[in-house]
């Protein structure tokens, strides 16, 4: 997917910008020219960015699932909705101008899993978590290393702390006044 958009690379020795395939790291492209194309297409609001979506909300992603899932068939009885807007119980205020995007049996899978609406929202809620933090499974990695070696080096000092004071620790240390001389007092 990342391969098939150009992204500009480093200039070459003449200083001409040329293009390169993408890589997994990049950001993917905008899909509107400018903020007002992206206006336009959305009922006059700025789509937000979904990248940082599930570190932005309450919940994480817990919301986002419960977002993409809670479209009911219809709004409970009582309940009215402002033209434009969909009923959402789980969105601030139940109505979201977002329609409901996930129907059972959309996509199909390579592998068959069945293409359920929950299914389809748990694939994207984990691909905008990855996408929040990219970096995550190589910091845990690293978090992984840092612990063992800290547990290794506070190991070495703890024998060598004790291989070195315990000669100091075990001796024991008498008083001996000395014998024959005046103390000094009558």
């Amino acid at each position: 997917m990342a391969e098939e958009n150009e992204y500009d690379s480093e200039p070459n020795d003449e200083g001409e910008i040329e293009k390169r395939p993408g890589k997994l790291s990049d950001y993917p492209p905008a899909p509107y020219k400018n903020d007002e194309q992206a206006k336009a297409s959305n009922n006059g609001a700025l789509p937000p960015d979904l990248s940082l979506m599930v570190k932005a909300r309450h919940g994480g992603c817990n919301y986002v699932f419960s977002v993409l899932t809670g479209y009911p068939e219809e709004p409970p009885a009582g309940v009215e909705v402002a033209p434009g807007l969909h009923f959402n119980p789980y969105f601030p205020g139940t109505g979201i101008a977002m329609a409901r995007a996930l129907y059972d049996g959309l996509v199909e899978y390579e592998d068959g899993t069945p293409a359920s609406t929950s299914q389809m929202a748990k694939d994207v809620v984990e691909f905008l978590n990855w996408s929040a933090e990219p970096e995550m499974e190589e910091r845990k990695k690293m978090g992984a290393k840092v612990i063992v070696i800290t547990s290794v080096l506070v190991a070495l000092s703890i024998w060598v702390k004790r291989y070195k004071w315990s000669p100091v620790k075990t001796r024991k240390l008498v008083y001996n006044p000395p014998v024959g001389r005046p103390t000094g007092r009558h």
